[in-house]
């Protein structure tokens, strides 16, 4: 039988992607109009439709703001993960400020869903080798995983040399940190876990890919999505980079098919059932 895969959203809207920042301030997301709630209820629906349960890695602030969309993805047997509040990459963060966004995200979250968050994702996968430490925080946080290094190079995030299967952070007694998944071709690490990549590769690319992440390393592929990346009719800023406008844009109009397509060809679940159950963590 092929391998169970993690299929992971990670719950934000596109006013607050990284790449975004330089023309939308935080103190300006209210003029924006919000799409997180439809765009996550459209993903639901689909995963619905093809019996997959995934788990959402989603910010404190949709907690807050949005609380229904929230408990209709533990209504809907999904796994309730954290992703920050505001979706502040590592690099913006102290040690401090970093404590102090995972134990406000976390109760928000919790208080919301009624469920315990055991999974955390960095905004951006924005921990690096120069700020390790997150790990200690995430473990003191009461997380049993993280789920923020993705082994690729890339101008805003990647650590390349790091495992490309769960390991323990140095020092660490229960915390796992699962990385996003990737394919080694010609000694490269090649990016198999989704995101932007699934909307630049072709189709059959993607998922060689993927074929090819699971059988190198004998063990499940994680995969990751944004609401937004579905959605071709949202705002459009002014002001992007071309680089930033590609990156986000670039094929949301047929996102969705291909992602039906993917939730078809191989199995899927949330991480708890295809990490936790496996005593890795």
């Amino acid at each position: 039988m092929p391998s169970l895969n993690a299929l992971s959203i990670d719950v934000e809207d596109y006013f607050q992607v990284s790449a975004f920042e330089s023309v939308i301030g935080r103190g300006d997301w209210h003029k924006w109009p919000a799409r997180v709630e439809a765009n996550t209820e459209r993903l639901l629906e689909t995963f619905a439709d093809f019996d997959v349960k995934a788990t959402f890695f989603t910010l404190g602030w949709v907690a807050e703001n949005y609380p229904g969309t929230v408990r209709a993805i533990v209504e809907q047997g999904h796994e309730l993960g954290c992703h920050g509040y505001e979706h502040v990459r590592l690099t913006q963060h102290n040690r401090d400020s970093f404590r102090d966004d995972l134990s406000r995200s976390k109760a928000l979250l919790e208080d919301v869903s009624g469920e315990r968050v055991n999974g955390y994702r960095a905004a951006s996968f924005s921990i690096t080798k120069n700020n390790s430490w997150a790990f200690d925080e995430i473990e003191s946080a009461g997380f049993q995983y993280s789920s923020s290094v993705y082994p690729v190079r890339h101008d805003l995030y990647g650590i390349p040399d790091a495992p490309r299967t769960p390991f323990r952070p140095d020092g660490m007694q229960h915390l796992i940190e699962i990385p996003i998944a990737t394919a080694r071709i010609c000694g490269r690490n090649i990016p198999a876990g989704g995101g932007g990549y699934f909307r630049l590769f072709p189709y059959w690319i993607s998922r060689r890919l993927l074929q090819l992440a699971t059988s190198q390393e004998l063990t499940s592929a994680n995969v990751y999505f944004h609401p937004w990346e579905f959605d071709p009719e949202q705002p459009r800023p002014e002001g992007l980079s071309f680089k930033a406008r590609f990156r986000h844009y670039l094929n949301q109009g047929v996102a969705l098919r291909r992602l039906k397509r993917l939730l078809d060809d191989f199995r899927w679940a949330p991480f708890k059932d295809v990490y936790l159950a496996e005593g890795r963590a």
